[in-house]
């Protein structure tokens, strides 16, 4: 039998929190209605979806790199480890090998199985869908979680990305963990509070 297992990534451009990966292979008796882009999705909606993949996909996965391990390695590499990541829990999880990964987007991680990379897969395929559904709340449900620790720095409202607002509150406010220290604006601020 073909296991197809679709592979998205969630949180490449934040400044803040992990980078997640979703890993998902659908059942087709069970099929899944209203499957797109997660970002074409009403947070309603995708928290939906989310539950329904949960459900009824004969296989899923998320995995996720740490601020700590992007600043060590890169974004591509971190967002690499989060997806084999994803892979490994959804063999594991459900001891099914899928038998081909679609990867959205043009890179893909070193792994033992046939892979497939897709530009803007998440519009096309809907395991890849399903992926990036499950990536993206799994992460909007972290910066949620944030939100509640430090309310004051507005991540219900920008996700960790690099908004004018959340510029403003960092450079008012600092950094708290888990900001990523590599990236552009916090490296500055980073170097500064080191250096007094």
């Amino acid at each position: 039998m073909e296991f197809i297992c679709g592979i998205d990534e969630a949180g490449r451009g934040p400044l803040v929190g992990n980078v997640l990966a979703g890993a998902v292979i659908l059942n087709p008796a069970h099929p899944i209605e209203g499957l797109k882009d997660s970002k074409k999705l009403t947070p309603q909606k995708r928290d939906y979806l989310y539950q329904e993949i949960l459900n009824h996909a004969l296989a899923w996965g998320i995995g996720y790199a740490s601020p700590e391990e992007i600043d060590e390695v890169n974004i591509l590499q971190a967002t690499m480890m989060a997806m084999k990541r994803a892979v490994e829990h959804l063999t594991t999880q459900f001891e099914i090998i899928p038998t081909l990964l679609l990867i959205d987007g043009n890179r893909a991680p070193i792994l033992p199985i046939q892979t497939q990379t897709i530009i803007k897969g998440d519009a096309t395929e809907s395991c890849i869908s399903a992926a990036s559904i499950l990536a993206k709340v799994t992460r909007d449900r972290e910066m949620m979680a944030l939100h509640q620790q430090y309310p004051e720095y507005g991540f219900d409202q920008h996700m960790g990305y690099p908004t004018v607002l959340h510029l403003k509150k960092i450079a008012e406010l600092g950094l708290v963990p888990g900001y990523r220290l590599t990236f552009g604006p916090i490296k500055k601020l980073h170097s500064r509070e080191q250096h007094g």
